[in-house]
């Protein structure tokens, strides 16, 4: 069983920090400012372009128990459609390293699956929601990297944001509708809740779980259930573009094998 995860966000969002409606906001107390940006950094669908980078550590991979790293690559891009209504794509490009994951099987390195989001948002809500279509194109004809499958499905999140706190959740699930006949459907849940607390110094700690349900796997071995607590620093000034965060985590559940690549979370 695969029972060891670390989890570490080496270089976090670089930023073009541009709200989507210009206003003219009155001068805010002192740092305010960064404390809002965090709080900006902790919302999936905010009027903010971010491009994260994440790189994970997993130890006790394939029959030899050894350390695959994926680099996940996540610009996040919002757009106006008009007064009312926000898109926001999100695209996830994951690179994985990865031992053999059967018996005398080779190392493997590549692109993975690409996963796109698009969340239709209000513009102004107490309550911040999205919802729009995910889709996962196979980007690797590699099997032990990717899918093989063409997969679509609904994606929401639902948040909300009271003083320094941010708590709420993102899900979707994808169906596979074309692709490789000899490879597995595609038939998975995604589930993210969770809680974050903005210090006005630019800190964000949060607590989080990145669940995902195969629903092909066999009884009892559907569900791999990480759970994070990273620790994000935001950019302290105007001219600093940069943040970053780190977290240890843990798999409180998981299957007794590892899945063949890996779907990356939108």
């Amino acid at each position: 069983m695969r029972n060891t995860r670390l989890h570490v966000v080496a270089a976090a969002l670089a930023l073009a920090a541009t709200p989507l409606l210009a206003q003219a906001p009155a001068a805010p107390p002192p740092g305010s400012g960064t404390q809002d940006l965090a709080k900006k950094l902790s919302n999936p669908v905010a009027s903010l372009i971010s491009v994260p980078f994440q790189a994970n550590w997993e130890y006790g991979v394939g029959p030899e128990e050894k350390t695959r790293f994926f680099l996940n690559f996540q610009p996040v891009m919002p757009f106006s459609l008009n007064e009312d209504w926000n898109l926001i794509a999100r695209v996830i490009v994951p690179v994985l390293s990865q031992p053999p994951l059967v018996a005398g099987g080779e190392a493997t390195f590549g692109v993975s699956d690409l996963t796109a989001s698009f969340f239709f948002s209000p513009a102004r809500s107490k309550i911040v929601w999205g919802v729009g279509p995910a889709l996962l194109l196979p980007t690797t004809a590699d099997p032990f990297l990717g899918t093989e499958k063409w997969a679509a499905g609904p994606t929401v999140v639902v948040l909300k944001q009271a003083g320094p706190w941010t708590v709420g959740a993102l899900a979707n699930h994808l169906w596979s509708y074309g692709g490789a006949d000899d490879r597995p459907d595609v038939n998975q849940t995604f589930l993210q809740p969770f809680l974050a607390y903005a210090t006005k110094t630019g800190y964000t700690f949060t607590l989080n779980s990145e669940a995902t349900g195969n629903w092909e796997a066999a009884d009892g071995e559907e569900w791999t259930v990480p759970s994070t607590s990273p620790c994000r620093r935001s950019p302290g000034s105007a001219s600093d573009r940069s943040a970053w965060a780190s977290a240890p985590a843990t798999l409180s559940r998981s299957p007794k094998r590892a899945p063949p690549g890996r779907c990356a979370p939108s």
